[in-house]
């Protein structure tokens, strides 16, 4: 059935493990029903446990995204300021700066897909790169020094920004307290609808317990999702993804 992205990317906060918790949500508070299970828990632990370590990993992702935008706008700058430095060059034939201009539209795509994709290895990256320093030496009596220097000045921040983004594609937000977050939201039910039973009392309607218990944990399995979204900005999953696009250098 065709939805719209809009509605698509809403959606994508749903996964096997919202299913998951609502089918534990339904079958604990039935079984609570069932054999009668009903005590009082300080609700207070909810955000101790769980909202205090959901939302120190969500400001983490974010921080780990405004990063990475950083990085990309310097990446983007820094490649067309080093193909300004080549284009202005008198000496240059134009087939070399042919050449040149296709080195870095070269190491633009590769640096942009790699962050697309899930490879962690850059040996073909630094391979690509490292033909920009070819083509310089290559060509010293055709590019005076001051241009040379300010190349290799400015490929150095390139060097910087290419890095720091491999760094954040490959490294995440840490893995124990995200692992502690997801166990303790699956078995939150088993303190929360007894709980919830003994608030709202045991003669009230039980399609309200089932409806708090369900739409709680539903909300907590949607923040765990979307930090899991924001924390790689790079595959286009989440609302908040980097679009990749806009640091081509031809846009």
């Amino acid at each position: 059935m065709f939805l719209p992205p809009t509605i698509r990317q809403y959606l994508s906060i749903i996964d096997y493990r919202t299913f998951l918790v609502i089918i534990i949500s339904i079958a604990v508070t039935f079984l609570c029903y069932e054999f009668d299970i009903v005590y009082s828990v300080d609700l207070t632990l909810l955000s101790i446990a769980i909202i205090f370590p959901l939302v120190f990993t969500i400001r983490g992702s974010f921080r780990r995204r405004e990063k990475a935008l950083e990085h990309l706008s310097e990446f983007r700058s820094t490649l067309k300021t080093v193909k300004y430095f080549f284009m202005i060059n008198p000496e240059l034939s134009d087939d070399d700066k042919n050449k040149v201009n296709a080195i870095l539209y070269n190491i633009n795509d590769k640096v942009l897909n790699h962050l697309g994709s899930h490879n962690r290895s850059m040996s073909a990256l630094d391979e690509i790169i490292d033909e920009v320093y070819n083509f310089v030496t290559n060509h010293n009596e055709s590019m005076p020094r001051r241009i040379r220097d300010r190349i290799f000045r400015f490929m150095k921040n390139l060097h910087e920004s290419i890095e720091n983004l491999h760094a954040i594609h490959i490294h995440r937000t840490p893995i124990s307290l995200k692992a502690y977050c997801k166990i303790f939201i699956y078995i939150f039910p088993f303190i929360y609808a007894p709980t919830i039973i003994s608030n709202i009392g045991e003669f009230a309607p039980a399609w309200i317990t089932y409806f708090v218990v369900v739409l709680t944990e539903f909300i907590l399995i949607s923040l765990y999702n979307i930090q899991r979204q924001l924390e790689y900005p790079f595959d286009n999953i989440g609302m908040d993804d980097i679009d990749l696009e806009n640091f081509r250098i031809e846009r």
